[in-house]
Formats: structure tokens, sequence, C-alpha cells
């Protein structure tokens, strides 16, 4: 039979162990718009096509610094006259969604700046992650059994005595899912849809601050002690 509560030769101390650390992301992630307008159907496409092709060639030419490169939506859309009678198509917008994962940091403002300097060409961003392997959740999390346990041994040693053997250690929120992406940098560019750069002008590279990375850890914790002298 299990005494949840210890006995008197065998009582329990129950602890929460906890751990906050602050360090440098590991990632940034930018999302990229392309968009197109065109009288007919054929020309949106066109010039959608060549423009998302100049940003994807764009982003590979960065190497290993781009970690992670997709595409999202996709669509093509009729825009309609305002009067007039029947369907009768004014023009016709076109727009691709591409997302972009970066280690590099010194690169990442280069990048983004000749991203914005595209021929509309939006750009969102950065957020800064952490890996979902990396050291700084291994390190929060023994930091945190390192204080349940530190904590369970001064209770004890208020009490005379001393800790004789773990009886349960449980990761608090271990079903929940740990976030990827937290944190917009302030100072992110968007360039709005119709903005021009003329070809002579090359715009400075951004300073972008990366943004330091809470990493939190609890876990319970109980223990068994030698018997005080009350």
């Amino acid at each position: 039979m299990t005494v949840p509560y210890g006995t008197p030769d065998a009582p329990r101390i129950a602890v929460r162990g906890e751990a906050h650390l602050e360090v440098d992301p590991e990632l940034a992630r930018i999302g990229i718009t392309v968009a197109s307008r065109g009288k007919d159907r054929r020309t949106a496409l066109d010039d959608l096509t060549r423009r998302n092709t100049n940003v994807l060639d764009l982003l590979k030419s960065y190497g290993d610094a781009v970690e992670r490169l997709e595409t999202g939506s996709f669509s093509v859309t009729p825009e309609l006259k305002e009067h007039g009678r029947g369907e009768r198509v004014h023009a016709y917008h076109g727009r691709v969604h591409i997302t972009a994962e970066l280690t590099d940091f010194t690169a990442l403002g280069e990048l983004t700046t000749r991203l914005a300097d595209q021929e509309l060409t939006r750009i969102d961003g950065p957020w800064w992650a952490l890996r979902r392997d990396s050291p700084a959740h291994r390190e929060a999390r023994q930091q945190a059994v390192r204080e349940a346990v530190q904590r369970a041994k001064e209770y004890a040693e208020a009490l005379g005595t001393s800790l004789a053997s773990l009886v349960e250690l449980a990761d608090i929120g271990a079903e929940g899912p740990e976030p990827r992406f937290v944190g917009k940098a302030s100072r992110s560019r968007s360039m709005a849809y119709g903005e021009t750069q003329t070809a002579d002008t090359t715009a400075a590279p951004l300073d972008l601050e990366p943004q330091r990375q809470h990493v939190h850890a609890q876990v319970n914790a109980r223990f068994t002690m030698a018997p005080p002298r009350l």
C-alpha cells in the first residue's frame, strides 16, 4: 500500500525546482511576400513568376546561412471593377509567400535589405528562436533539478536530518509543446507593395540586434528523509 505523505519512519519532502535562463537565439525566421499586378492574368502570372525566381535565387545565393527555405501559399486573384454591370475584371493580383530560416545573423541584415529592394516584395520579421534540441533547454532542466535537490536538502537540514532517497521527479508541463519562434524584432523592415527603388541606389544593410531568448524549466520532486529528532 502506497502512503502518499510518507510515514514517521520515512517522512517525505515535496519541493519544486525552477530555472530561468536568458540566452542568445540560434535561428531567425523572415517572411517574404512577392506580389504582382497586371491587366490580364498572364501578365500578372509572368511577373509573379519572374519576381519569385529572383527572390529564391537571392536567398539561395547565401548558401548555408539560409538553413531552411519554404514556399507557402500562392494565389492569382481577379479584381472586379467597382462600377459597371457583369463580371468585368479590372486587374489580376498575384502573391507568393516564402519563409526563410537563417543561422548567420551577420548576413541577415544585408539579406533583408536586398530582399526589400526587390520589386513589389514585402519582408516581415525577423522572429528569433532556439532550436528544439538547443543545449539551453537541457541546461535549464538540469538547473531546475539541481535546485529541487538543494531546496529539499535545506528543508531536511532545518529539521536536523538528511535526505534518504528520491521518490518522484516530474517535469511540469511535459505535455505542452515548446514554442518555436518567439519575439519579433521591433526594427524589422517592410516594404509596401508598389514601392520602387532606383537602379543605381543600394540601401545600407539593416542593423538587426538578436533578441535574447528566455528558457524556463520546472520540476516537482519528492524525497524521503531520515526521521528527524523533533
